[in-house]
């Protein structure tokens, strides 16, 4: 049966040897210290310094792994040394050496932050590497405990940033599946500030919005959850167009913490049983327009300056866009073209996303947007992935919308309808349920965003 001292031999050696500062004023005790550190199972390199002055000095110039601590220095004394040398390195275990009849000082040093205390003259060898090798490990899991309570909270803020970004719809039978997708870039650990809506309104009328705040962080992405609500409230109140647009700068000006943060945005509404849709653009990149038949389109119409850019001009110019029956809008950000396509520099770009957008056009709108974000994915897998977050959001508007707006349509025209129908969907069954699950992933949405 192996001894407790063969135990701890064995320990010391899978514990490669520490570095121990002695800071001791009293030439006899610190001749004590470097006895035990020769005599123990644990090696160390041991520094001898007299004063805390010194200490601050050593500190300054390497960090140890433990501080053996004497309470009885010419410029420190009692719990005061504990505190300096925490001030000066917390990162460090501190033991602290007391004498005989100051097992309570001891005690109190430990309280106030100290990993453990050795008696003067009770400590042998191999008590003493136990000690120090006990405190270096302590004092690692205490940072631990306190790194992993730090992240817990900000990934709980993050959660809540992130359920501000990413919201359920606001639709009541409008006639339109809503298809959303959010997935984080390979920096994930920094929210981003993606962030879309989608709003009926009291007219019928369905609005969208996507945008993007630049940079990373807590900040950005609170701010991104500033304008996506502001935006709402403005779609609830009626305000629209550039108007609504100038109304989100002004918000933004307010609420940037850093003056050359900036955000561009694609706002877009199409009245009920309308065959256009109406977008307003502020910097933001085109959209893409499938057609009933598998096609897909490139669409960028003439638009103004990112907001906070320039401002106060208020030049974003409304436009209108034909929607032809059976059609599907999907509006994104830029991090779904701006990854790289293998080893070098070159990039995926608008071109590249529009040609794999047509690779797949005749998919189910889910399948669709989980495609092309897997192949943007995949062409940037060479180095690391989608460096940039992803918001994709993906409108169709169904062939009853059509029907209901031109009710006086012979029989031939909606046998083409029903036919148009037919090549995307397969067959009006198959299309209502693949409306119906897209509804109910979207119940869901938030966590089948993260999960991309």
């Amino acid at each position: 049966m192996r001894s407790a001292a063969d135990s701890d031999t064995a320990a010391a050696r899978q514990l490669a040897q520490p570095s121990v500062l002695l800071v001791e004023d009293d030439p006899g005790d610190a001749l004590l210290v470097e006895e035990l550190v020769a005599d123990s199972a644990l090696k160390m390199r041991l520094q001898w310094v007299r004063s805390m002055a010194e200490a601050r000095e050593a500190l300054a110039s390497a960090v140890p792994d433990c501080v053996l601590l004497d309470l009885h220095l010419p410029d420190a004394h009692g719990l005061e040394a504990v505190s300096m040398v925490r001030s000066l390195a917390d990162q460090v275990a501190v033991v602290v050496l007391t004498g005989l009849a100051e097992e309570e000082t001891g005690s109190a040093a430990v309280a106030a932050g100290a990993q453990d205390y050795l008696v003067k003259g009770r400590v042998e060898p191999e008590l003493f590497g136990r000690a120090v090798r006990y405190a270096i490990q302590r004092k690692q899991a205490e940072q631990a405990a306190v790194a992993l309570q730090a992240s817990q909270m900000q990934a709980q803020e993050n959660a809540r940033l992130e359920r501000g970004l990413l919201p359920r719809p606001l639709l009541g039978g409008a006639g339109v599946d809503v298809v959303a997708r959010y997935r984080p870039g390979r920096a994930q650990a920094l929210l981003g500030g993606d962030f879309y809506d989608i709003v009926q309104s009291a007219d019928g009328a369905v609005h969208a919005l996507i945008g993007d705040v630049s940079g990373h962080g807590p900040d950005e992405a609170a701010l991104g959850v500033a304008l996506r609500i502001a935006w709402r409230t403005l779609v609830l109140s009626g305000v629209t167009g550039s108007e609504q647009v100038g109304r989100l700068e002004e918000i933004m000006l307010a609420e940037r913490v850093k003056p050359y943060v900036f955000a561009t945005l694609t706002s877009l509404s199409v009245p009920a049983g309308a065959q256009h849709a109406r977008l307003t653009r502020a910097g933001h990149p085109g959209i893409l327009l499938r057609t009933a038949g598998g096609g897909v389109e490139w669409v960028e119409v003439a638009g103004g300056p990112a907001l906070g850019v320039a401002p106060g001009m208020r030049l974003w110019p409304v436009e209108e866009v034909p929607l032809p029956a059976g059609s599907a809008l999907v509006l994104f950000t830029d991090g779904l073209f701006e990854g790289h396509t293998g080893h070098g520099r070159e990039r995926l770009g608008e071109e590249g996303r529009l040609g794999l957008a047509r690779e797949v056009g005749a998919l189910t709108p889910a399948a669709f947007v989980d495609t092309l974000i897997q192949r943007a994915e995949n062409l940037a897998e060479a180095q690391g992935g989608l460096a940039d977050d992803v918001a994709v959001v993906h409108l169709h508007w169904r062939g009853d919308r059509d029907a209901d707006a031109d009710g006086d349509e012979d029989g031939d025209a909606g046998k083409d309808r029903a036919g148009d129908s037919a090549v995307t969907e397969g067959n009006s069954a198959s299309a209502a349920a693949e409306g119906r699950r897209v509804e109910d992933r979207h119940q869901n949405s938030i966590g089948e965003q993260r999960r991309g």
